[in-house]
């Protein structure tokens, strides 16, 4: 299920804990702080941004921010 999240509204948000940038989660129902590793979810297409809304990274996301990460750095596809 998509997240109807509007991209320009991605590219102005930032973590609420470290002023950074998020990423979409690949299921994109979370916003992905990788500085705080904190994840804040998407409810019927609106970020929940505030502290008692943010979880920890899975393992999987942690696995998936690399990537993304290192997709990035290598100048392949992001």
């Amino acid at each position: 299920m998509m997240s109807q999240l509007n991209p320009k509204l991605l590219d102005m948000l930032v973590c609420p804990f470290t002023k950074t940038s998020l990423t979409l989660s690949d299921d994109e129902q979370h916003l992905i702080s990788a500085k705080a590793q904190v994840a804040f979810p998407i409810k019927n297409g609106v970020p929940i941004l505030c502290a008692d809304a943010a979880r920890p990274l899975t393992p999987e996301e942690e696995d998936a921010l690399e990537r993304h990460r290192h997709r990035k750095t290598s100048g392949g596809p992001a």
